[in-house]
């Protein structure tokens, strides 16, 4: 922590010892050598510390540990400054006054999108039925095509791939991909589980990838769709139709989702 608000320091670091987090204050800026020296996973820094010079020290700071999670913790600030502060390379900004659970929370989470970031670079890509997941580019391929998805539809789509099999319950879907506990009732997961399923079955429609497990959660797994072809067969069908088939079966699982 970078700051010199002593009631705000003593109350923070109580409850950091109360969570064994090793941690150190700082009351004046450091240079950004020292810093790298620290080894750290997360800095928690008001601005007001450093003065004339905090965008210089932020900009070179951020430029030297772009591994480094940066929440600023400031009092009150314009809009222009926030996204001044962001841009330079703050992954989050905070308002004092401020409960001292919620910093805890936005540093746990800026350390978990830091680290995920670095296992991607190292993350060989990962492979289901037609479906390859390129976390190293934020992107799902089916043979040549990307499939078209949103941050946070790839971040579900890798979370679901990497349980191998398992199933996750929706709690700990939300956790890992918003950061903090769901709220009794809401349904953001199933409204993305629902749209990644459409845009998968879309671009592979002869597979099922995403399966429901009613009351508990979602489970990823390739699985062929196998499709009951009648004796007697329109001259128009085509095997790239089986999708509609298994429509109904899909439409019985998403209403399911919304019990």
């Amino acid at each position: 922590m970078l700051d010199r608000d002593s009631g705000f320091i003593q109350v923070l670091s109580k409850r950091l010892d109360r969570l064994d987090w090793e941690h150190r204050v700082l009351a004046s800026p450091v240079p950004t050598d020292a810093v790298v020296s620290m080894r750290l996973s997360a800095l928690v820094v008001d601005l007001a510390v450093l003065g004339p010079q905090a965008w210089a020290w932020l900009e070179r700071l951020c430029g030297a540990l772009p591994e480094l999670g940066i929440v600023v913790c400031t009092g009150p600030s314009t809009v222009a400054q926030r996204v001044r502060g962001l841009r330079l390379g703050a992954d989050d900004w905070i308002t004092k006054p401020c409960h001292p659970e919620e910093v805890i929370a936005r540093v746990q989470s800026v350390v978990r999108r830091r680290r995920r970031t670095m296992d991607r670079a190292q993350t060989k890509p990962m492979s289901a039925g037609e479906v390859e997941i390129r976390s190293d580019r934020f992107q799902a391929f089916v043979g040549e095509h990307s499939i078209d998805l949103t941050r946070r539809e790839f971040e579900l789509i890798e979370l679901l791939a990497a349980a191998d099999g398992r199933v996750l319950e929706r709690e700990d879907i939300y956790s890992s991909l918003w950061g903090y506990a769901m709220v009794r009732g809401d349904r953001s997961v199933d409204v993305f589980v629902r749209k990644l399923r459409q845009k998968l079955e879309k671009a592979s429609p002869k597979w099922r990838y995403i399966h429901t497990h009613f009351g508990i959660g979602y489970r990823f797994a390739a699985e062929p769709i196998e499709v009951d072809v009648p004796s007697s067969v329109p001259v128009d069908w085509d095997a790239r139709d089986q999708g509609k088939l298994t429509r109904t079966h899909q439409d019985h699982e998403l209403a399911a989702d919304a019990l």
